[in-house]
């Protein structure tokens, strides 16, 4: 069996149950590569990524590029004399740097590739109603997220199942993934599938302004935006009130099937609930947070904030 030198690529939360995971079982991790200490908070204190606070807490020998083909950077990273280079959660590697080791580099995606390739496959799930998603270990190459398949695990998305929810699910499945992955490289008996052409979905990077809630939607469309959207970035819509227009996130909805002749976006506020009109019903918000303030449950607001008649979602 193969004896591995491995350098670990990742940056967020999500990435570190994969390099706990590699640690905690003996593999032998030389190196790890993570996104530069940035600036962050009011007092602009540089905030170091969550691979490199745990990287740190077991003393392993991290790197912070800020040009992956700077060749002081690639000197570095040949010096480690990586047989596979494992990457969670990290940026598009240039091909000097992905074809360095040995054995490859893959990579560990939160979707069943070749559906969801993009930045925000654990979103766009959800906001697309999916009922199924899971997770992909696949070979780089040239193109993102067309490499090679090596592995795939599946989950189930559940009705009421947020983004947050989601990805700790997909985070600790990766984890075991990257496992098998390095053991059956290790073992020499991969069968890789090359991922087909086709009319896939996409999971482009979130902005504001496709996380804008279109209320002219569908009332499923609607819940299955906010919560595919929360907690981030969440979804957000424009609130008039009084003759006032406010920015406002929305976190957590249930839908109302009833028949109304209400407009659509318009409010429908009481003492106990704040539910906006769409289609077939009503939208009941839950959870939310008005710009400048901290987020809370709805019956928190209405104890203090009053809804003009007449009062809509834009």
């Amino acid at each position: 069996m193969r004896e591995l030198r491995i350098v670990f690529m990742g940056t967020p939360d999500f990435a570190v149950n994969s390099l706990k995971a590699l640690v905690e079982g003996s593999y032998h991790v030389v190196g790890v590569i993570t996104a530069p200490d940035r600036p962050a908070g009011r007092g602009r204190k540089l905030n170091e990524s969550a691979v490199k606070k745990y990287a740190i807490s077991e003393g392993l020998n991290i790197l912070q590029p800020t040009n992956l083909k700077d060749p002081a950077f690639l000197s570095k990273l040949k010096d480690l004399n990586a047989d596979l280079q494992v990457v969670v959660a990290f940026r598009m590697l240039p091909k000097q740097v992905w074809a360095m080791p040995k054995y490859g580099t893959f990579n560990l995606h939160a979707s069943l590739l070749p559906q969801y390739r993009g930045a925000a496959p654990i979103n766009w799930a959800i906001i697309n109603g999916e009922h199924k998603t899971g997770v992909t270990t696949f070979f780089i190459n040239e193109e993102i997220d067309t490499g090679s398949v090596i592995l795939q695990k599946e989950t189930d998305i559940s009705r009421e199942m947020s983004a947050g929810d989601l990805h700790d699910i997909l985070m600790d499945l990766g984890s075991n993934a990257v496992i098998e992955t390095v053991e059956l490289i290790k073992k020499g008996s991969l069968e890789v599938i090359p991922q087909g052409e086709g009319d896939y979905k996409s999971a482009p990077k979130l902005n504001k302004d496709n996380s804008r809630i279109n209320w002219t939607k569908s009332g499923n469309d609607i819940y299955n935006h906010i919560r595919g959207l929360s907690p981030y970035p969440g979804a957000w819509s424009t609130l008039e009130n009084n003759q006032k227009k406010i920015e406002l996130k929305i976190y957590k909805t249930k839908i109302i099937t009833e028949q109304h002749d209400l407009e659509k976006g318009v409010i429908v506020a009481s003492k106990k609930n704040l539910k906006v009109a769409v289609e077939n019903g009503f939208i009941e918000i839950l959870d939310l947070k008005l710009a400048g303030k901290k987020r809370m449950d709805a019956r928190s607001l209405l104890n203090g904030y009053i809804f003009s008649e007449g009062s809509k979602m834009i």
